[in-house]
């Protein structure tokens, strides 16, 4: 299969290809979440805040560790700019910067910006070209957007 644009690239090649194709200036400032990293993120976003041990305790049944494994991992965090937090006495309480749906939506337009030009269609097409988005979530999806920007046209 013969690549149509940049945005092809990113689905015909493997991993290894891709991390090579990319020069360091392409990626952005705050850097990625590590599993770990995740999982801590997903606490605080469904808690809305949280100290360390809360953490650690909500993560034991998944993934043990110790406080000061946590606060490594919250500390982590606040350096990449995930989080924030205050001091209530001698305790830090942790609370995400923005909302999943921003920093999954910052995610998007790092991969859109680096392997398809900047264009969301090239990355849409490529979607549905290799089947990862299909033809009726694309619809409903367009239905959504048509019904939002009417809305805001009131």
């Amino acid at each position: 299969m013969t690549p149509k644009g940049p945005c092809e690239i990113c689905f015909v090649t493997s991993v290894r290809i891709i991390a090579t194709f990319c020069s360091a200036t392409m990626f952005s400032a705050r850097k990625n979440l590590s599993n770990l990293e995740q999982l801590v993120m997903d606490v605080l976003w469904e808690r809305g805040e949280a100290t360390a041990e809360d953490v650690r305790q909500k993560l034991a049944n998944r993934h043990f560790m110790k406080e000061s494994t946590a606060r490594t991992i919250l500390r982590r965090l606040e350096e990449k700019g995930y989080v924030e937090h205050r001091v209530e006495g001698r305790t830090n309480v942790y609370v995400g910067r923005e909302a999943p749906q921003r920093v999954a939506a910052k995610a998007v337009r790092q991969i859109i910006d680096r392997f398809c030009g900047g264009s969301v269609e090239q990355l849409l097409v490529g979607m549905i070209d290799h089947e990862v988005i299909d033809h009726r979530e694309l619809t409903n999806l367009a239905r959504k957007i048509a019904r939002r920007r009417a809305a805001k046209e009131k």
